[in-house]
């Protein structure tokens, strides 16, 4: 999934780029899971992990904003929320951003 691929693309003064993206709010469910990470363990390999799919890396990133938000890597024994059914939240942000 390419999730700037519904993102709308501007032009000024003759250079083109994307605007801003807008994510949604990832509320808690008692269907997450939550684990305390292992040295190594970053959000493209736990998306992978949960869902097949590591370009979902930012749901997880995004459902624990305490955490460093500009890297993949997370702290070992870090216990973060893993939101176990992404495909509303990936509805959500292409809904947002169209």
């Amino acid at each position: 999934m390419n999730r700037y691929q519904f993102i709308p693309k501007r032009k000024s003064k003759g250079k083109r780029y994307v605007a801003n993206a807008i994510y949604p709010e990832i509320p808690l469910s008692n269907t997450d899971t939550y684990v305390i990470t292992n040295k190594g363990d970053r959000f493209d390999t736990l998306a992978n992990q949960f869902y097949g799919d590591k370009s979902l890396w930012w749901v997880i990133s995004l459902a624990n904003q305490s955490l460093k938000q500009n890297s993949l890597y997370i702290p070992p024994g870090t216990q973060i929320r893993i939101p176990i059914n992404p495909t509303s939240i990936v509805n959500q942000y292409n809904n947002n951003n169209q």
